[in-house]
């Protein structure tokens, strides 16, 4: 029997409510279902506003441990009911240590575990290394019932390196729940194409499907606000683009033959051919002689 799997990525914007916020995501995962979604990608922190555009204290307050976080212990149930697998992302609370993480529901409702961001960013509008520590559990793949699925959260996507290293584990599919917009110290600068080329040759370089889903809307926890851009997508194992949306509010749903793309992949070589004895710089993080 061939391997499939149908994926999802959900684009919308959230208030400061944060039952409002998980009451709209379920009622989206709902929509991604009846469209036949079996693996299912909200947005990054989609349980209120993007705080990071600020340094307050306050915040730390909405912070939970992964498994009473109450986006993860309702959204449990939904994917019990609906037989579908979640990566939810949350703010996260382990003693008196805070990260950015993300927790795997199987379609069982049983969390699977949590993965930690690993890269924490830092300048205007995006000030998360006040908020996060960098992450401590490495890089994951979960095993779900549809499938292998590596995770990384926002800042990740940008680097190789994560993509890499989740395919070195097996993973079918990459996602990134994402939080990107206006750049505060420059109005005119819009990252959403190289945001989305940046993933995309992920793609390609692993032969590999990726899902982003990003956040809409004005979000006005500062004067000026801070806009985010959506362009959430799903690109096959070329890169090309199979689902996109702009700015609007929606659900994004593809199936996969993922016994297709494992004979892709091989035929191609990207893992035949290479060479980790010649890598040693990336670890070392300097030129070595």
């Amino acid at each position: 029997m061939t391997r499939t799997i149908s994926v999802a990525a959900i684009q919308t914007s959230y208030g400061s409510d944060m039952q409002a916020n998980i009451d709209k995501t379920i009622a989206l995962i709902r929509e991604a279902v009846s469209q036949g979604a079996q693996v299912i990608l909200p947005s990054e922190l989609f349980q209120g506003p993007y705080f990071c555009v600020t340094q307050e204290e306050h915040w730390f307050t909405s912070a939970y441990p992964w498994r009473k976080h109450p986006a993860v212990v309702q959204l449990q149930p939904v994917a019990r009911e609906l037989g579908v697998a979640i990566p939810v992302s949350i703010f996260e609370r382990e003693g008196p240590h805070y990260f950015n993480s993300m927790v795997m529901i199987d379609a069982d409702g049983e969390a699977l575990g949590v993965y930690r961001k690993s890269h924490i960013p830092d300048g205007p509008g995006y000030q998360e290394k006040y908020y996060f520590r960098p992450g401590d559990t490495g890089f994951k793949v979960w095993s779900t019932r549809f499938g292998r699925i590596g995770v990384g959260i926002c800042w990740d996507q940008w680097y190789p390196e994560a993509a890499r290293a989740m395919m070195l584990m097996g993973a079918d599919v990459l996602m990134y729940p994402t939080a990107i917009g206006s750049e505060p110290h420059d109005e005119t600068l819009d990252t959403a194409e190289p945001w989305r080329r940046a993933m995309q040759g992920h793609a390609v370089s692993n032969a590999v499907p990726v899902v982003g889903a990003n956040r809409i809307g004005h979000e006005t926890l500062t004067p000026e606000g801070q806009t985010f851009y959506g362009h959430s997508f799903i690109a096959d194992h070329r890169g090309d683009l199979v689902e996109a949306l702009d700015r609007e509010e929606g659900v994004l749903v593809h199936t996969f033959d993922l016994d297709f793309i494992d004979r892709y992949r091989a035929a191609w070589g990207f893992f035949r051919d290479r060479r980790p004895e010649l890598y040693g710089s990336l670890a070392a993080g300097r030129p070595t002689d």
